[in-house]
């Protein structure tokens, strides 16, 4: 039988009954990353009412007419902030591309911000109403939401709880609403998205609102993760897997197309992509390297050159 990726609580850290619960949760949280580079986790205290209002706006986007969707479309962006449209994005060493367009929301930053240049303002549509609202607001939920579990992780690998903090403030993260649309042919190639691992520290998924989600185990087995409404799917990203020194793995995985008329139905998605703040120095913690696991990246990278490195592979840039 299929071992199962765990959910946690994080209630258990954020308000445990005791300290001991809270230390049982932070070795629960870094076994399960250890081991799948995934997790669950519930009792996040967003409102479903919230998450609900935001797929509302992101719903309404993607059933505009395409040629007022391609108006907020930033050429030479590399999609960092507005529409994505369909057929574009592909994963590292895939032959197609996926089978989605998407929409891109980044941190809100003052002008004179020294991040300005590589953090560009928002798009907000003016066609749908409530679309900066709903969908910053949500934005800010899993920012907070991810600074929690970064802060569990920091004391699993010996780090202090608030190690991240300074370091993801200003970070260059991501809120991707995403459109499946529905498969309308038998033979379709492409994935609605091919097998892939994320950029940046950990991504947060928030109400995939259908089946689809397959993570690949050590074994090889592809593994379906399909949470509960209330659990939001947090898994590790390359940036995280490299800082750590390959102690929290950042797992391949993959959207797949549902069989038979379930492919007929659009899929919708909202991921949080959480990044470091644009000039973070990503290199080896020294508290992963041992003798069993010697330092796999002698060179460090800024956060900044990392992202801009994969997003050419993804064609993106």
């Amino acid at each position: 039988m299929t071992a199962r990726i765990p959910t946690l609580d994080i209630r258990r850290f954020t308000d445990p009954v005791d300290g001991r619960d809270r230390d049982a949760f932070v070795a629960e949280l870094g076994a399960a990353y250890r081991q799948w580079g995934f997790a669950g986790i519930k009792g996040h205290g967003i409102a479903q009412a919230q998450i609900d209002a935001a797929y509302d706006v992101f719903k309404a986007f993607f059933a505009l007419p395409e040629a007022t969707k391609l108006q907020y479309h930033v050429p030479g962006g590399g999609g960092a902030r507005g529409y994505t449209a369909f057929g574009v994005e592909t994963a590292k060493g895939a032959q197609h591309f996926d089978l989605k367009e998407f929409w891109h929301i980044g941190r809100e930053i003052p002008d004179d911000s020294t991040y300005r240049d590589v953090m560009p303002p928002n798009l907000w549509p003016s066609e749908v109403p409530g679309f900066r609202e709903h969908g910053y607001g949500l934005y800010q939920a899993l920012d907070a939401l991810g600074a929690r579990v970064l802060s569990a992780l920091a004391l699993h690998i010996g780090l202090p709880e608030d190690w991240f903090a300074d370091k993801t403030d200003s970070g260059n993260s991501i809120l991707r609403p995403i459109h499946y649309p529905p498969i309308t042919a038998d033979d379709v190639p492409n994935v609605r998205a091919g097998a892939h691992e994320d950029i940046n520290l950990i991504t947060l998924l928030v109400g995939a609102s259908a089946a689809g989600l397959e993570v690949r185990s050590r074994e090889g087995e592809w593994v379906p993760f399909t949470s509960d409404a209330d659990t939001i799917v947090v898994n590790i990203g390359d940036m995280l897997q490299r800082l750590t020194n390959h102690v929290y793995p950042s797992t391949t995985h993959r959207v797949t197309n549902p069989p038979g008329e379930a492919a007929r139905q659009p899929r919708y998605s909202v991921p949080f992509f959480l990044h470091p703040n644009p000039d973070f120095l990503i290199d080896v913690l020294p508290s992963t390297v041992t003798a069993d696991n010697p330092s796999r990246y002698p060179e460090p990278i800024t956060a900044q050159g990392y992202l801009e490195e994969r997003l050419r592979e993804i064609k993106l840039k």
